[in-house]
């Protein structure tokens, strides 16, 4: 433990010790280590004691998911694929009306890079696991993935180490032979890269097109008569938690003319150097001359200056202090109120600040460092279009005019062109709009521009017989239009929300609230159903992020969207009031997170913490605010993207005087005293790890859990710490979990020794405070991100990032922790209301109503098929029922219809009353209570 406030030659050995310590880089997880995670959690999921337990998808379903890929069967539009950037895959068999979940629990990839269809035997489709988009939220794959029964069932094909699949592509007439485009790992070089190449079915590859371990394949195409004939796109980019390089020297396009077995690189007309950044490719089906190329450039654009727009951020950068006290105050007030600047900021009292030489006139360029602004302000060239008429061997530039607003600085997050497959002058590419071309590529209109379809495009397919007929993926879902995209419907069944957060409310029922990514801040009920849109509403935009509802007024609301923009929502009255905290001129800026911590205190809801590189507290809804430490991060050099910013903030729901925060460059400090003082405790901890979650136990102040996050070093160990002491020694709470990143550990309400942990592939539980861990298995194995246990009502509500929210009642978890070592324990089911309508069928033509029951039983005796009994007594202890049954180690659910016989012309049901229910295996016995009203 090591406390901030350092004499001047402990600082200098402490600034060097990090100095050094950041020369280090964290090794990135290797191939063998991610099969012995894989096949670690296969045998954790196939024993769980969950894997009869009831959970609940609650959606919502209204704004769908990020689609990387859509896949139409080449025989049957009606059944068709939609892969997820982390929420799986779905089909259909009737052109969208309802959608199934097939590639849940394949070795925990969840994360859709490509999909194909084989054209030779369509029953195949092949899978490539790993997004392709290189977004803060592209998670690794496992590989390639083979189904040979249109997804019933599927089987491993390889490249484990690929990790991010760009494309797909699978021979027109032979169903054994495939090509594959690798990306490769994200945060790290490796080299799995490149084309890859199959001809017995996946069952071995060979590598065919290598440029090095830090160039990926990003797109690839096959000529339509030709198969022999192939291109393909490479991309050399370089992501790290604090910049990310989209461009390389060797990105370029490569062509092979034997089947993909030698590529030559194709560079006439097109740009070259080291910002030339993602590409797509695409060929005309019917003139194979013609292919058109998506290019993001990274160069810089020049741009003359327009004087009379006045004064600008960069004027000040090295202006003198004589020529700033020259300026215009008409024209300085302009820049200051044009930019946002407090009210107490204006021409005379900024003057007089540089003329006492408070600050330098750079403060005011300084001053409007804001990240998400730096999105959208670009100088680069951004999307150009390129055409070749020669079968791709010369280009030349398509695009009349710069396509401005489309890619912005963000390219890597697109990369499509797609030809009409029956006019090779229509041409459709998409970045946040959705444009299309009908001269080649030198004009264009966009499509879908005042209806309520989402932005930032993804995947698109044109219907060969009519190219009318689109399918559009998006950042909102799955779009269908049938007059070339000028109108369109939205698919919006599936829950596949990508979660950052969660929270819940007191109301009854209670809400539920979480940010999402790209698709803002949502408020619905805890009793929706997964696949209804309608009781969610949307209460802030964006990327949502944190979001706190006051819970003594869940009219007021905190609500947020990336890099730390924030606000105070009253709901009834529709009022809206900024709250990020702004540092004074002249002051260091604040660096705020993606992410941005906001927490409401748990002693008074006006009390709001508000983490940027340094933690802030507002006493009054966020009017005010207070700066109550000093930087508590490592303060490292940013690149392009925020960092060493504060990640995690947690009070102790025990004392105001402690809080806990965590940053993204490793560190995590405490304060006993309100912030008056803080003490840097991560010193014995994995260094260098991003913070994800610190939880204030609500047992005992000085304990807390932290989970630590290597996935921006390509990392994919587990880290889940626990201190009793504040820090000062930390033990960890692993216990057998496989290496997968951990976002999130909370710890249970009422039960001191449950602990739960949200990790990349699921979410676990843990009776005995980390040392065994069981794997949820009725949710999906997707990353879960945030969790908390509702106090009152005592469900656990999990965030994922990418399948929406699921709910799971955690009383049972409770009676059961009492009696782990006990053969059989029943849980009381929850009273019913007796019906006149039991066993009713009020037309031919429906079921008949049935009363049903949840029983659920824990077996304590690790071993499957074990007989039971359920024994119905009557408030005398006669016998009125009995059921038999079995189960396996863990919980069990018995869906009971109450019936007490049948009889010839339909059931007899038990009658109000209150009832025993005796549940037993071999020579043991559990009862509980149960009651008809």
């Amino acid at each position: 433990m090591r406390l901030i406030k350092f004499p001047v030659f402990a600082l200098i050995l402490s600034m060097l010790a990090v100095s050094l310590s950041f020369a280090q880089v964290v090794p990135p997880s290797s191939v063998e280590q991610i099969e012995n995670s894989v096949q670690q959690r296969a045998e954790l999921r196939a024993n769980s004691i969950f894997n009869d337990y009831p959970m609940r998808s609650v959606g919502p379903v209204v704004m769908s998911g990020r689609v990387t890929d859509i896949a139409v069967h080449p025989e049957n539009s009606r059944v068709f694929y939609i892969g997820f950037g982390s929420g799986g895959v779905f089909k259909t068999t009737n052109s969208g009306n309802t959608f199934t979940p097939i590639f849940d629990h394949q070795d925990g990839a969840l994360g859709v890079g490509d999909m194909d269809i084989s054209s030779a035997n369509p029953d195949i489709l092949w899978i490539g696991t790993g997004e392709n988009n290189s977004s803060r939220s592209t998670y690794a794959g496992t590989g390639i993935y083979k189904s040979s029964d249109g997804g019933e069932t599927w089987e491993f094909s390889g490249l484990r180490g690929s990790q991010h699949i760009g494309k797909i592509i699978s021979h027109p007439t032979d169903e054994n032979t495939v090509w594959v485009a690798s990306m490769g790992a994200l945060y790290s070089s490796n080299p799995d890269r490149g084309v890859f190449k199959s001809t017995d079915g996946g069952e071995t590859w060979n590598r065919t097109l290598f440029i090095n371990d830090s160039t990926g394949v990003i797109d690839l195409i096959i000529h339509p008569t030709n198969p022999d004939i192939l291109w393909a796109t490479s991309w050399e980019r370089d992501r790290k938690a604090w910049n990310f390089k989209e461009g390389g020297i060797a990105s370029g396009l490569y062509k092979s003319t034997d089947g993909g077995e030698s590529w030559n690189q194709i560079t006439e007309g097109l740009p070259a150097g080291e910002h030339v950044g993602r590409m797509g490719i695409d060929i005309s089906q019917s003139n194979p001359d013609i292919l058109y190329a998506f290019l993001d450039n990274q160069f810089e654009t020049k741009t003359e200056r327009d004087a009379s727009q006045g004064l600008n951020q960069t004027d000040f950068l090295d202006m003198s202090k004589r020529n700033f006290l020259r300026l215009d105050d008409k024209d300085l007030n302009q820049y200051l109120r044009s930019n946002r600047f407090p009210s107490e900021y204006t021409a005379a009292s900024v003057k007089a600040d540089i003329e006492m030489d408070k600050y330098q006139p750079r403060a005011l360029a300084d001053y409007l460092g804001d990240a998400n602004a730096a999105l959208f302000n670009t100088s680069i060239k951004g999307l150009e279009i390129y055409r070749s008429e020669d079968g791709g061997n010369s280009w030349e530039l398509a695009n009349s005019y710069p396509l401005n607003g489309v890619v912005f600085t963000y390219g890597y997050y697109f990369g499509e062109v797609r030809v009409d497959p029956n006019d090779p002058e229509t041409i459709y590419t998409f970045g946040v709009p959705f444009l299309k071309s009908t001269d080649g590529g030198k004009t264009w209109e966009q499509k879908a521009r005042n209806q309520s379809v989402h932005v930032d495009h993804h995947a698109l397919w044109i219907n060969p017989d009519d190219s009318e007929h689109i399918l559009l993926g998006n950042d909102g879902g799955l779009y269908e239009s049938h007059d070339g995209g000028e109108n369109f419907i939205h698919h919006n069944t599936i829950a596949v929300g990508q979660f950052y957060t969660v929270n819940v409310d007191m109301e009854e029922p209670y809400n539920i609230y979480g940010g999402l990514q790209d698709n803002g801040t949502f408020k619905g009920p805890s009793t929706s159903t997964g696949n209804r849109a309608r009781p969610w509403t949307r209460i802030g935009g964006g990327d949502g992020m944190h979001v706190a509802p006051n819970p003594e007024n869940p009219d007021i609301v905190y609500v947020g969207f990336q890099y730390g923009n924030y606000t105070r929502r009253d709901l009834e009255n529709n009022e809206n009031m900024r709250i990020t905290p702004i540092h004074k001129l002249g002051e260091p800026r604040y660096r705020y997170n993606w992410n941005t911590p906001v927490n409401m205190s748990w002693h008074n809801p006006d009390i709001i913490y508000f983490g940027s590189q340094r933690l802030n507290r507002s006493f009054n809804e966020g009017k005010d605010w207070q700066t109550i430490s000093p930087d508590l991060t490592h303060d490292l050099p940013n690149g392009n993207v925020p960092y060493s910013t504060l990640t995690t903030i947690a009070e102790s729901p025990l004392s105001f005087d402690v809080i806990w925060a965590g940053s993204d460059d490793g560190m995590i400090h405490v304060t006993t005293d309100g912030g008056a003082s803080w003490n840097r405790v991560s010193d014995d901890l994995p260094q260098r790890r991003w913070i994800s979650e610190v939880h204030a136990s609500g047992y005992d102040e000085a304990t807390a859990y932290v989970s630590l996050n290597g996935y921006r070093w390509d990392e994919f160990d587990t880290y889940l710490y626990k201190t009793t002491d504040y820090g000062q020694s930390w033990t960890s709470v692993k216990g057998n979990l496989p290496n997968e990143v951990a976002n999130v550990i909370i710890q249970d309400p009422v039960n001191p020794s449950i602990l739960y942990a949200g990790l990349d592939f699921g979410s676990y539980v843990s009776f005995d405070d980390g040392k065994e861990w069981h794997y949820l298995t009725n949710m999906p194995n997707v990353a879960s991100y945030d969790m908390i246990v509702h106090p009152r009502d005592l469900e656990l509500v999990v965030a994922t990032h990418g399948r929406s929210i699921w709910v799971m009642d955690v009383k049972p978890l409770h009676v059961v922790a009492e009696r782990l070592d006990e053969s059989i324990t029943a849980i009381k089911p929850e009273s019913i209301r007796q019906s006149r309508f039991w066993g009713m069928q009020t037309a031919q033509w429906r079921e008949r109503s049935m009363p049903n029951v949840e029983l659920i039983y824990f077996l304590g005796n690790k071993r499957s098929d074990q007989d039971v009994s359920i024994v119905v007594r009557d408030e005398n202890g006669d016998e009125v029922s009995s059921i038999e049954t079995s189960g396996n180690y863990g919980f069990n659910t018995y869906n009971w219809n109450l019936v007490k016989a049948e009889t010839e012309d339909g059931f007899t049901f038990l009658e109000k009353g209150k009832y025993t229910l005796e549940f037993k295996t071999g020579r043991n016995t559990h009862e509980v209570p149960f009651e008809i009203r």
